[in-house]
């Protein structure tokens, strides 16, 4: 019978054969017995190898394997007191898949410090890491757990391109590609596609796809490509309507997190705890008071910053709130389809910040053809090169609004990573492009 760890029932019989698979994470060999350390993705085993008791030949292998070569081990299952795991394995039988070459880039159990180019370039042995891999798996159980409040809620997945021919957000930040002899770009978000989709009658939509940056930043926030949220829903009120929804989102997300990630969460001594709702609510305006009660100086238009983002969110942490809205910034600030607050320089705009880091930005879109074509103009676009976009506003659009989250950033707070690299398996950035 082979067995996973992450099943002990299946090899918990005392004197049950057993064949166990995985990677050899330790040898310690006392001269009359060795005790040899299997790790998988669930676990690690100790192989009990006593010298007079099993064949020399397979003695002498097991003891002189290199660390991290992939075997599988056939033996009898003992009931121990001495391991983790209540079990030991007396081994009968081995098959080695695969030996390890050394010196090891990296150790995977050792205490020493290992520079973070060193785990990135080696990431498949970084990986190998209980602590490095719990992050992964609580990347994946977050959006399964997106996934599920959003069809509570009613909404449809969609998937739009991710080669387009014209960005969203504007064209300092695109990647452009060779499509066939004609220039494309990596999409930097859904938000025109989803735009569109709500004049097809599917009111709610959200994506869960990479978002491309050509951003010039080389910060623990910031990479190339990152994975992006994305909702849009139809008949809003105001931009209220989104932000409750968002609201609720977070009010499934967290608790969830907590209860099914809890064994990860161990590993890596971490608690996630849900911000208290409903999420406070400041203006603009009121950011730059706060800054400014604190000496931070900036004009009526100014863009927040990192360090601005950072303060307000040491403020409202003393009061209590790890989550909050900063909505009606500047309508210059915003892009074309954001919805001007008319008779003010303000806009129906939002971010949502966690921690003193924006994790979200929405908003109720402009939905009436003639102000988003004057929109494009001011903001010095050819409405002629958005017209595939525009064709869905001709013929009737509803009042829509909608958010992007950053995945990432979002679990980054959560797990109070320290970069933002920590949550992208393979990540990208102005130096790295491999592996």
């Amino acid at each position: 019978m082979t067995a996973a760890l992450r099943d002990t029932r299946t090899i918990s019989l005392e004197d049950e054969q057993a064949t166990v698979k995985g990677w050899v994470q330790e040898i310690r060999n006392l001269g009359g017995i060795s005790f040899i350390v299997i790790r998988d993705r669930y676990g690690t085993l100790q192989v009990t190898a006593p010298k007079k008791k099993i064949e020399p030949e397979l003695f002498q292998t097991l003891t002189t394997l290199p660390r991290e070569s992939v075997v599988a081990v056939t033996g009898t299952v003992k009931k121990s007191d001495q391991t983790a795991l209540g079990l030991e394995l007396i081994p009968s039988a081995l098959e080695v898949y695969a030996e390890a070459m050394s010196p090891l880039p990296l150790g995977v159990v050792d205490k020493v410090h290992v520079e973070p180019d060193t785990r990135l370039n080696n990431r498949f042995m970084d990986m190998r890491r209980p602590e490095i891999r719990a992050v992964f798996e609580l990347k994946s159980l977050l959006m399964d757990l997106i996934g599920e409040a959003m069809q509570e809620m009613d909404f449809v997945q969609v998937n739009t391109p991710k080669l387009v021919s014209s960005g969203a957000e504007g064209g300092s930040t695109l990647f452009q590609v060779d499509y066939f002899g004609k220039p494309a770009y990596l999409a930097q978000s859904p938000q025109l596609y989803k735009q569109m989709l709500m004049s097809t009658g599917l009111d709610r939509v959200f994506e869960m796809g990479p978002a491309f940056r050509a951003e010039h930043s080389n910060t623990v926030r910031h990479v190339s490509e990152f994975m992006s949220f994305d909702g849009e829903m139809s008949w809003i009120q105001s931009q209220e309507d989104v932000m409750h929804t968002i609201e609720s989102i977070m009010a499934y997300v967290f608790p969830a997190m907590a209860e099914r990630g809890a064994k990860h969460l161990e590993i890596l001594g971490k608690e996630i705890v849900a911000p208290k709702m409903p999420f406070p609510i400041l203006r603009y305006q009121d950011c730059l008071e706060m800054l400014a009660s604190k000496g931070m100086q900036l004009k009526d238009g100014d863009d927040l910053g990192t360090e601005g983002e950072k303060l307000i969110g040491e403020i409202m942490a003393e009061e209590g709130h790890d989550m909050y809205w900063i909505v009606e910034y500047p309508e210059l600030e915003k892009p074309f389809y954001i919805m001007e607050k008319e008779g003010t320089p303000y806009s129906f705009s939002f971010d949502l910040d966690y921690k003193g880091q924006e994790i979200s930005s929405g908003g109720q879109r402009e939905h009436r053809y003639e102000q988003l074509v004057e929109r494009m103009r001011a903001k010095g676009l050819d409405p002629d090169s958005f017209h595939s976009y525009l064709d869905a506003f001709r013929y009737g659009m509803p009042p829509h609004g909608g958010w992007g989250i950053g995945v990432e950033r979002l679990l980054v707070k959560m797990l109070d990573l320290p970069n933002i690299r920590e949550a992208i398996i393979f990540p990208r950035d102005i130096n790295r492009l491999t592996p």
